[in-house]
């Protein structure tokens, strides 16, 4: 008598156990959006150094968005893609149903080797990016990352995939488009420096005061302060967080004396950092810093000379500093 060979348990969950991960992933990510679009805080441990809410932080970066859209949102839409590649073959039962279900397992076993691929390689440049320049502490990226992580694994060794050679050639292919891909978005909406002006890029090393924030170490020069008062001749409104170390970034750049003159509004209470004042939600605020200038919305911390080309200010631009972020 010959024994049949047993399935690996690993081959018989392998798909469950990948709809259970991207599960999670879509709730985290989905949470993050919600929070995001609404302008909300996230629920989030402080940052490495100190400051309310690592996460928030995160998402007040100019990585949090691409194209204008929540990069959470986009982490929803991919989790919900390999969710639905993980349980599509279950739909298919019975014995006539038998060859369809063997060619939507091997289509869906390469989808989600992709897709694995590049969420995984997307989110180790997020990982880097998160420790080496925004320097925070997010709990729900670092999971995010790990779910990518672990659904590659699961994919590659959750089958019997008869072309080893074809894993390594679609890793290869899959990780430098997606990497060369992210460094392109990335790259279009990367600062540029100002010649003769000195860089700015804040990083926490104490506790901000509660509804002061750091204090402001740069001076300003002629030009940040004409920019400043032109901004509120205009009506232009910034919309900050006290414990926010972008729009920090941002006060440097105007330097003390200029930044008196910054039409600005503090949306973050002194004793409850997390939440968001009325003002700010009224004005759908969703990150910090916001500029509203000329009935336009502008998010994150911007250099002066493009906050003059925005508001359409003629006076002298020979600005100081510029963000090397």
């Amino acid at each position: 008598m010959i024994r049949r060979r047993s399935t690996p348990w690993i081959h018989r969950f392998s798909r469950l156990l990948i709809a259970g991960i991207a599960s999670c992933g879509a709730l985290v990510t989905g949470y993050l959006s919600i929070v995001k679009l609404t302008g909300q805080a996230a629920a989030c441990t402080a940052s490495t150094a100190g400051t309310p809410g690592g996460c928030n932080v995160v998402l007040s970066s100019r990585w949090a968005d691409v194209f204008g859209i929540p990069l959470a949102l986009f982490g929803f839409l991919a989790y919900f893609g390999m969710l639905v590649f993980a349980l599509a073959p279950l739909l298919f039962k019975g014995g006539e149903n038998k060859e369809q279900r063997k060619n939507v397992e091997n289509l869906t076993w390469m989808f989600l080797l992709i897709g694995s691929i590049s969420m995984t390689v997307f989110s180790s440049y997020l990982m880097y990016v998160l420790f080496t320049e925004i320097k925070a502490v997010c709990p729900y990226c670092i999971a995010s990352a790990l779910f990518s992580l672990t659904m590659l694994v699961l994919t590659i060794v959750g089958r019997i995939w008869e072309d080893i050679g074809q894993i390594f050639f679609t890793a290869i292919i899959v990780g430098m488009v997606t990497l060369i891909g992210t460094l392109g978005v990335y790259a279009v909406s990367a600062p540029d420096a100002t010649t003769g002006a000195t860089p700015i890029s804040f990083t926490p090393t104490e506790n901000p005061q509660p509804g002061v924030g750091w204090e402001i170490t740069t001076t300003s020069g002629e030009a940040e302060i004409a920019l400043a008062r032109h901004l509120k001749e205009i009506g232009a409104k910034e919309y900050i967080a006290w414990w926010c170390p972008h729009c920090h970034d941002q006060k440097l750049l105007f330097g003390k004396e200029a930044y008196k003159e910054v039409p600005y509004t503090d949306c973050a209470p002194a004793d409850t950092p997390n939440a968001q004042k009325p003002e700010c939600k009224a004005a759908e605020v969703k990150s910090y810093p916001t500029w509203k200038i000329k009935g336009k919305t502008y998010e994150g911390a911007k250099n002066l000379k493009e906050l003059a080309e925005l508001s359409g200010y003629e006076g002298p631009d020979n600005f100081k500093y510029y963000l090397n972020r």
